[in-house]
C-alpha cells in the first residue's frame, strides 16, 4: 500500500447558499414542512457544499477519481469500493433558509487495515459547516476503502432470516420503506453520483450487493428527524451514527429511539432484526 501520509492535514473551502429552492427540495423530498422561523433540519448540511466534479473527471463508482495531484482533495487510494462509514456532528447553530454556507474541509488521519474483508484503507475528515459566519456544524467522517469484490461473492447483506424486528425496549419506533425514488432524490439533492444508489446492474454485479443500497447519511437524516419529531426540533447537541451493514431499497427500515437523561440511542433495523445504523445521541 502506498504511503499517504502527505494527504493528511490537506484542506479544501466550499462555499454554498441554502436558498429556498432547495430548502423546498430537502423538505419535499422527505414530506416535511417548513418551520415559521426558517431554520432547516438538522442534517440540512449533507446538502450544502457538496463535490461539483465535472461528469468527465467521475470515476468507474460515479465518485470523483482520485489522483496524485494538488486538484485532489481525497489521497488516491487504489481500493475501489468506497463507503461513508461513520460520522460524529456536533450541531452548534440552526442553519436557516437565505443563510450563505462555508465549509472548510481537512483530512485528519489515512489508516491502512487488514480485515476479514481485506485491505482497507481508513480516511478522516473535519468538516466545519458556517451559516452568516457562525459556526453552525462540525463533523468528523469517517470513509473507508476496501477491495474490489470477487465476481462470485455471495451477494451482500444476505437474505432475511427468520428473525423480527421488536421495538418493544425502545420509546418511539416507526417503519419506512426507502424506495428507489427516494434514493434518486437524496442523490440528486447531495449531488453523489456513487452507482451503488442508482445502478442496480453496477450494485449486484461489481460491488455484489442484493440491490440498491441506501445511503448512510439518508438513514442519518431519518433518524434526526425522528429526534426532531420526539425530543423537538434542533434539540440535539450531538449526533453519531455509525453504518453496521447494508439497507437495500424496497425492504423495510426500522427506525427506533429510546432516551437516557441527556443521552439518546437510537438506530435503524432491518425487518429481520439485522441493525443498520447504530447512532448516539446528546441533548
Amino acid at each position: 500500500m502506498n504511503d499517504f501520509s502527505s494527504w493528511t492535514g490537506r484542506e479544501e473551502q466550499r462555499g454554498d447558499r441554502l436558498d429556498p429552492a432547495l430548502a423546498a427540495r430537502w423538505l419535499a423530498t422527505f414530506d416535511l414542512a417548513a418551520q415559521v422561523t426558517g431554520a432547516m433540519p438538522q442534517g440540512i448540511h449533507f446538502c450544502l457544499c457538496t463535490p461539483d466534479a465535472p461528469t468527465a473527471a467521475l470515476g468507474a463508482d460515479g465518485h470523483p477519481a482520485r489522483d496524485e495531484t494538488r486538484c485532489s482533495f481525497l489521497p488516491p487510494v487504489p481500493l475501489p469500493r468506497r463507503m461513508w462509514a461513520a460520522s460524529d456532528i456536533a450541531f452548534l447553530s440552526p442553519i436557516v433558509v437565505g443563510a450563505a454556507v462555508e465549509r472548510t474541509s481537512r483530512i485528519t488521519s489515512i489508516a491502512p487495515k487488514s480485515g476479514k474483508s481485506g485491505e482497507m484503507v481508513f480516511v478522516e475528515v473535519a468538516h466545519e459547516t458556517r451559516a452568516d459566519g457562525v459556526a453552525a456544524v462540525r463533523e468528523v467522517q469517517t470513509l473507508v476503502y476496501r477491495q474490489a469484490a470477487d465476481p462470485d461473492a455471495p451477494l451482500q447483506p444476505p437474505p432475511m432470516g427468520g428473525g423480527r424486528f421488536s421495538g418493544g425496549e425502545w420509546d418511539a419506533v416507526r417503519e419506512i420503506v426507502p424506495g428507489e425514488t427516494l434514493l434518486f432524490r437524496f442523490s440528486a439533492l447531495t449531488f453523489n453520483t456513487h452507482r451503488i444508489h442508482y445502478d442496480a446492474p453496477y450494485a449486484r454485479d461489481e460491488e455484489r450487493y442484493r440491490g440498491l443500497v441506501v445511503h448512510g447519511p439518508l438513514m442519518a437524516s431519518l433518524l434526526l428527524q425522528m429526534a426532531g419529531d420526539v425530543l423537538g426540533e434542533q434539540a440535539l447537541r450531538r449526533f453519531a451514527f455509525r453504518a453496521m451493514s447494508p439497507a437495500i431499497a424496497g425492504e423495510p427500515l426500522h427506525l427506533a429511539l429510546r432516551r437516557a437523561d441527556e443521552t439518546v440511542e437510537l438506530g435503524a433495523f432491518a425487518g429481520d432484526g439485522r441493525q443498520i445504523v447504530a447512532a448516539t445521541g446528546a441533548v
